[in-house]
């Protein structure tokens, strides 16, 4: 197969993933938040306030802001991801009229049709898994559903602020205003959090599942066979650092490793197979920064300079 067929294939492949992503993302939306009165954060959500304020659709709402931004992506975050965000954006308005449709009620999951659920608790948290899982595909092939989402990968892109962590705080100044709409309750609210909270925690664990890494003190008398291994059949950097047993009073060598989470269960099992007496603490590092891992984010500004 020739580069430019692969180059073909792979663009097929991210917008069906993205379409697979927007078509999760709104039937969280149609299927579970709204046909039950709850919202979540973000730009759907300020479009779904809008929309029980002036009886305007959100579909036209979600529409018509996300055009304002999309100049915004386009500029800071690069042709691709803007001809992708379109995309997306321009699908999620048309899944949003089309599942939104009496045509499509028995989508709904309210009481009488097949997705209905008993327990209004467990409304948010479906919702707010699905949306997540909506999302995390839509991000991963370069697109964007557009709003918050735009906003989150622009302060991502320059500063080491999870997506998660973002939407966070941004979705709970989007919730609170539900108080200020006639006919709501802090109870919805609540449930509005929630939704919030299982989006937020979903989308990081997706997201940055793979990236997450953690840091291994290794204690064991056959430390340069372990650290050759990791060294040379692996590829990971290892650095010896000098330590005294104090109960034996013993200079020793203690091994210091950083490698991905996924890589933990390999270093463990060579360990084990090289010293099963080895003593190792595994500590989870939320950001890590050289070659073999992430590009250090200094700020706008100081990226300009530099």
């Amino acid at each position: 197969m020739s580069d430019k067929s692969r180059k073909v294939l792979l663009v097929i492949f991210d917008y069906i993933v993205i379409t697979l992503g927007v078509v999760l993302f709104v039937m969280a939306w149609t299927s579970f938040l709204l046909p039950n009165d709850m919202i979540d954060g973000g730009l759907t959500g300020a479009s779904a306030l809008l929309a029980m304020v002036t009886g305007v659709s959100v579909d036209i709402w979600y529409f018509s802001i996300n055009t304002l931004l999309l100049i915004l992506a386009w500029i800071i975050l690069g042709r691709s991801f803007g001809i992708k965000t379109i995309y997306a954006i321009v699908l999620s308005s048309a899944l949003f009229r089309l599942f939104g449709s009496d045509s499509m009620a028995f989508l709904q999951a309210v009481p009488g049709n097949p997705l209905a659920v008993t327990e209004k608790v467990l409304i948010p948290i479906i919702g707010g898994l699905l949306e997540a899982v909506g999302l995390s595909l839509i991000i991963m092939r370069g697109g964007s559903t557009g709003g918050t989402d735009i906003l989150a990968l622009i302060v991502n892109k320059f500063w080491p602020v999870t997506l998660g962590r973002f939407y966070l705080f941004a979705d709970l100044i989007v919730i609170t205003l539900l108080l200020f709409v006639p006919g709501h309750c802090f109870t919805d609210v609540i449930y509005g959090y929630i939704t919030m909270g299982v989006c937020a925690y979903v989308l990081d664990l997706i997201m940055l599942g793979k990236e997450s890494s953690v840091q291994l003190l290794i204690f064991s008398d056959k430390y340069t066979q372990i650290a050759n291994y990791v060294n040379d059949k692996m590829e990971r950097g290892v650095t010896a650092l000098e330590s005294i047993g104090w109960y034996t009073q013993k200079e020793r060598k203690v091994l210091l490793i950083v490698i991905r989470r996924t890589e933990l269960s390999e270093v463990t099992k060579a360990v084990k197979e090289i010293d099963p007496k080895a003593f190792v603490t595994v500590v989870p590092a939320n950001n890590v920064y050289g070659e073999g891992f992430g590009e250090m984010k200094t700020g706008i500004e100081l990226k300009k300079k530099k």
